[in-house]
């Protein structure tokens, strides 16, 4: 049953891949290209209280972030932030960092923070037709 973090950044519409203790998800808000959130599927509010087998496959699931945003965006950095301040279930917002720009089907995508932290303010404005092909070419490029 998905919890309440995994349905506000649009489960299971963004869903990317689910695993057995996370869902990776397209983040609704591109703060870069590729934006994503690793959340985890359980009730848990504090990283310290999921099970040592969530622990064990997130390294799975940063290895197929990884595979895939280096195929879609190159990447110079990642950046995994846990904040929770607002969403209160273990999740990760998953920026790729770059200098400049990238373009995916004719938009335009700044890192407007680089090389600083992400500008977590300033999110690009993203059509419905453009996320879904971006949520299909990351599930297409994941391990």
């Amino acid at each position: 049953m998905a919890n309440e973090t995994m349905k506000k950044f649009g489960y299971p519409g963004s869903l990317i891949r689910e695993y057995d203790h996370w869902v990776l998800l397209l983040r609704p808000a591109q703060v870069t290209l590729g934006s994503l959130v690793l959340a985890a599927k359980s009730e848990a509010t504090a990283y310290g209280e999921l099970p040592a087998e969530a622990f064990a496959e997130q390294q799975r699931a940063i290895r197929d972030i990884e595979s895939a945003l280096g195929a879609v965006v190159a990447p110079e950095k990642m950046n995994y932030l846990m904040l929770m301040m607002v969403d209160r279930h273990v999740h990760f917002h998953v920026f790729p960092r770059y200098e400049g720009v990238r373009t995916f089907e004719n938009a335009q995508f700044a890192d407007h923070g680089w090389p600083g932290p992400p500008a977590l303010g300033q999110v690009a404005n993203v059509s419905d037709p453009t996320m879904k092909k971006l949520q299909a070419v990351i599930i297409a490029n994941l391990c």
